[in-house]
């Protein structure tokens, strides 16, 4: 952990900065990013499954927009002429 001692009259915006640098310059931050965000790797067979998935959705919304049970999802720009 970074630690920081605050100087004589020093203000508190400056101290931060400082602790905010040392923080950076440690490492700390890519690591814990890295930790937070991790997604483990998908096998072969999850990864089938969810693009038969998207595939199957794709076509069922096309489908009730072809029939007009769906309205189009994306709204028109207003003309401004």
């Amino acid at each position: 952990m970074a630690e920081v001692k605050r100087k004589k009259s020093e203000t508190f915006e400056s101290l931060l900065r400082r602790f905010h640098k040392k923080l950076q310059q440690s490492g700390r931050l890519i690591q814990s990013r890295k930790i937070r965000f991790y997604e483990s790797e998908k096998n072969r067979t999850q990864l089938k499954k969810d693009a038969l998935r998207r595939i199957e959705m794709t076509e069922k919304r096309e489908y009730l927009k072809r029939i007009g049970k769906l309205k189009d999802e994306r709204p028109s720009r207003p003309s401004y002429r």
